[in-house]
């Protein structure tokens, strides 16, 4: 990943993103032959997180749809003109839940920290707003369309990322297990 030479301290070369500092600290941090309980389950957690996410993001929009409706009733059919705001705040209602969940202290979503789970960047660090919302928009994109069948991809790799995982550089490990970060340091 980077071009980093020996020559009295300073580095020559610089990683892909042009910070050289970066260079000793850009090694993968998780290793799944090193550290195979961190990846031990991940898949199957993340299938039953999904579930409990939706629910979470489903709950206000029900509310709201509910709200409308009786907001017509009343209005004796002018509060329904309101329907059309539904599906634009529901994406809304998606990227802030996933970024501020994601990109939060926690690093995972209320359905995540259920099942024992966090994203994590490839090395190591915790997921940032925008990177925690690009990730459910990448999701939702590659299952659209590519088919859900793009999911399998996570069944032929040892940190058992998805296409979107892979994309966007980052992991999902287990939370409950706490092995030490392997770091290589430079002498």
């Amino acid at each position: 990943m980077s071009d980093a030479r020996d020559t009295g301290g300073a580095t020559s070369g610089a990683t892909w993103r042009n910070n050289p500092s970066a260079s000793a600290s850009a090694q993968q941090a998780y290793d799944p032959w090193l550290q195979p309980e961190l990846f031990r389950g991940v898949l199957t957690k993340r299938v039953f997180a999904f579930l409990i996410d939706l629910v979470v993001l489903a709950v206000p929009i029900v509310l709201a749809i509910i709200f409308i409706t009786l907001f017509g009733v009343v209005t004796l059919g002018l509060g329904w003109f309101l329907f059309w705001l539904i599906s634009p705040l529901s994406v809304i209602w998606a990227l802030i839940y996933y970024g501020a969940s994601l990109g939060g202290p926690h690093g995972a979503t209320v359905g995540m920290r259920m099942m024992d789970i966090e994203m994590r960047t490839w090395t190591g660090d915790r997921p940032y707003f925008v990177l925690g919302a690009v990730h459910a928009v990448l999701y939702w994109v590659s299952v659209s369309f590519l088919t859900p069948l793009v999911l399998l991809v996570g069944l032929f790799n040892g940190r058992r990322r998805l296409l979107h995982d892979i994309v966007l550089g980052t992991v999902f490990i287990n939370s409950n297990v706490r092995v030490p970060v392997v770091q290589t340091t430079r002498a």
